[in-house]
C-alpha cells in the first residue's frame, strides 16, 4: 500500500506524543517478500499499526518472527482470516492484475496470536466498499472486510466502528482508540 494511505492515522499518533514509520508495500508484490521486508523494517521493541493487507502481515511477521519485540499491536479492517471480497474480485481478470501475487492471502485459514503483548483489533461495520461490487457479505462488515475475518485468537480485545473499509484509517475516533489501545491495552 502507498506510504500516503496512512498519513492521516500517522499524523494522529505523531500528534500524541509517538515516533511513526510508515512501511510502504507494493500489494501486487509476493506476500513472502513483503512480509520479510517488513521484518527487515521493523525497529526494536515497538508498536504496530496496519490496516488491511498491511495489518495481515504486521501479523504474519509477528508470528514468524519472535526476535522482534512488539509492545502492542493495532490491526485495523484486516482480513486475518481471509477475505471474501478478495476471494470474489479474485475471479475476475482486473482482480487477478490487481491482487498480483497477493491472491492466496485472501483464501480462509486460522488466525492465531499467542505472544503476551496485546493485539488488539478495529473492524468497520458501514457496508460501504469495492468490496460490495461483487454480492453482498454476510454479517457485519465495512464494505470489504467481514467483521468474522479480523477475528484472532488469541487477541486481547475487538471494537467496531460505524465506518466503511478505507474511511478507518481517516477516522479521528480510529486514530484515538488506536492511542488508547497501546497506551493501556484495552479499547475501553
Amino acid at each position: 500500500m502507498p506510504a500516503a494511505a496512512m498519513a492521516v492515522l500517522a499524523a494522529r499518533l505523531r500528534s500524541r506524543g509517538y515516533e511513526v514509520h510508515i512501511f510502504a508495500y507494493r500489494g501486487r508484490s509476493p506476500y513472502e517478500a513483503n512480509l520479510e521486508a517488513l521484518a527487515r523494517f521493523a525497529r526494536g521493541n515497538a508498536f504496530f499499526v496496519g490496516h488491511s493487507l498491511g495489518g495481515v502481515l504486521i501479523l504474519d511477521m509477528l508470528n514468524r518472527h519472535p526476535e522482534i519485540q512488539a509492545e502492542a499491536v493495532v490491526l485495523v479492517g484486516a482480513p486475518v482470516r481471509g477475505c471474501l471480497a478478495g476471494r470474489r474480485f479474485g475471479r475476475a481478470r482486473i482482480g487477478r492484475w490487481m491482487m498480483g501475487a497477493c491472491r492466496p492471502v485472501w483464501e480462509e485459514h486460522a488466525a492465531r496470536w499467542t505472544r503476551v503483548a496485546p493485539l488488539g483489533v478495529i473492524a468497520g461495520t458501514l457496508p460501504m466498499g469495492l468490496g460490495r461490487a461483487f454480492g453482498a457479505l454476510p454479517g457485519p462488515n465495512d464494505g470489504v472486510v467481514c467483521v468474522e475475518e479480523t477475528t484472532v485468537d488469541g487477541m486481547t480485545g475487538r471494537t467496531l466502528v460505524r465506518q466503511g473499509h478505507s474511511m478507518l484509517i481517516l477516522s479521528g475516533r480510529v486514530g484515538a482508540l488506536v492511542d488508547r489501545f497501546l497506551t493501556s491495552g484495552r479499547f475501553e
